[in-house]
């Protein structure tokens, strides 16, 4: 992961003058980068949180994970915060495991206010070399991963009358990459699930929205470099293309995103698509 580039944003930066307490949230993809970020914003901010993460390197051509105690760190970092974390191990694309940490979180804390559908995989394919595992993984990570876990979490919101499901997507669910068609398709999909769900989910008080970021400088940019031969800076500067000066942006910025986004304040704001781009859409 590259060195952080502007101004730093301090911790809690995000969560500044938010009030999470008594809330839950289940946050997929959490040892690292983003799912990793938002997990400790809602902690500074009073959430307790349910930590979903495979634990594990996935099974997927080239793409490094993170360590198997990633998880353990992070929950040791929340309790130090003062809050409840409860460590859920489960791929996403297993509706077995995934039921039994959702069942788990229930048992502990009695409902779940916020789901964050964060975990995923990126890789570059070319549409007629793709390999049947390569797309296989994409998609059941990134789509089909995300209607399972909503598949077990929806029904408590929906007893509870209220949520939100924010669903990570991609600048690439809102336009086009070069050798990234499988991956674009993936990221496409979260947006008709996104406003499918708005639509369902409304009458229960649930509102639903899809987070779309340009490249964020996490762990996976380090891995796609290696994939290419590069370096996460090169990589960077040379498929950036957004409009402000900048190569990347930080996992805080994504976390302030979904932290507004879970509150209050969004308490009218369903179905939509917010992109944190650095004008990448507009170029």
């Amino acid at each position: 992961m590259a060195e952080k580039i502007g101004v730093p944003i301090p911790a809690g930066a995000a969560s500044a003058a938010l009030d999470f307490s008594g809330k839950v949230a289940l946050i997929t993809g959490a040892a690292q980068g983003q799912g990793r970020q938002v997990a400790l914003e809602l902690a500074i901010a009073g959430a307790d949180i349910v930590a979903l993460d495979v634990g594990k390197r996935v099974e997927y051509p080239a793409i490094q994970q993170h360590p198997d105690d990633a998880l353990l760190e992070l929950q040791r970092e929340v309790e130090g915060l003062g809050r409840r974390l409860l460590v859920g191990l489960a791929d996403v694309r297993d509706d077995t495991a995934v039921s039994q940490v959702v069942d788990a979180a229930i048992a502990e804390f009695g409902h779940i206010d916020i789901l964050f559908n964060n975990a995923g995989i990126l890789g570059y394919a070319e549409v007629d070399t793709i390999s049947d595992e390569a797309l296989n993984a994409m998609i059941d990570i990134n789509l089909k991963g995300p209607m399972i876990v909503t598949r077990r979490v929806s029904p408590h919101m929906k007893a509870a009358g209220s949520g939100v499901i924010i669903n990570n997507s991609s600048i690439m669910g809102l336009r086009g990459g070069n050798r990234l068609s499988h991956y674009a398709a993936s990221k496409w999909g979260l947006v008709g699930l996104t406003k499918s769900w708005a639509i369902e989910l409304a009458p229960f008080g649930i509102r639903v929205v899809s987070i779309h970021p340009t490249g964020v400088n996490t762990q996976m940019n380090d891995s796609l470099a290696e994939m290419e031969g590069s370096n996460a800076v090169e990589i960077g500067e040379r498929s950036a293309g957004n409009l402000l000066p900048t190569p990347w942006i930080e996992t805080e910025d994504v976390a302030a995103l979904v932290l507004w986004l879970a509150s209050e304040r969004a308490r009218y704001v369903t179905g939509a698509q917010f992109a944190v781009d650095a004008g990448l859409l507009s170029a």
